[in-house]
């Protein structure tokens, strides 16, 4: 062993290469017991050399941007005179926008239906009470919105979520017998 072979390998270096076994279980290089195998094999190495010798009979990867394959995506359907992009960005703050006002809506249905059915039980038409739920939370989440979509938390929370279903995803691969 000469230069870099017999060096100490770092976590990242490890991590590097249970990435790159990953994308070769994905395209079909590696069945699930080899790449379960190589895996545990990558996070026990302790030299370069360790390393190199589970990726020498795969192919090198190519960054996207230079491969001649295009990447398989559902084709994204958008309006007219959208710009490329811009529908699926439209998605995430839709999506972002439901998931903080969706509990608001909830709450205030709840809470005039509350007071509604004390003012039908009551025959009298009862002090409106929701406003001091509604208005006060309510100036919150607008303050909230307007912040987050200033400064881009749809965009960010979108990518979060892609790299948790990711995860998911990849231990589902490595261990497909636990419930989902």
């Amino acid at each position: 062993m000469d230069g870099r072979d017999g060096m100490r390998a770092a976590d990242s270096d490890r991590a590097a290469v249970a990435d790159r076994l990953r994308v070769a279980l994905e395209e079909g290089r590696l069945d699930l017991h080899e790449y379960d195998e190589r895996l545990q094999r990558a996070y026990a190495a302790r030299t370069y050399a360790d390393l190199k010798v589970l990726l020498a009979d795969l192919p090198p990867m190519t960054p996207p941007q230079r491969s001649g394959l295009a990447p398989a995506a559902a084709p994204i359907v958008g309006l007219p005179g959208d710009q490329p992009g811009q529908t699926a960005t439209r998605g995430a703050t839709a999506r972002w926008l439901a998931e903080v006002w969706f509990p608001y809506l909830r709450v205030i249905a709840i809470v005039v239906t509350i007071w509604a059915v004390t003012s039908l039980l009551s025959q009298d038409l009862q002090y409106f009470w929701p406003a001091w739920v509604a208005g006060p939370w309510g100036a919150v989440l607008v303050i909230r919105t307007v912040t987050g979509l200033a400064g881009g938390e749809p965009r960010r929370e979108a990518i979060k979520r892609q790299r948790r279903q990711e995860r998911k995803q990849a231990k589902r691969a490595i261990n497909p017998d636990t419930p989902q």
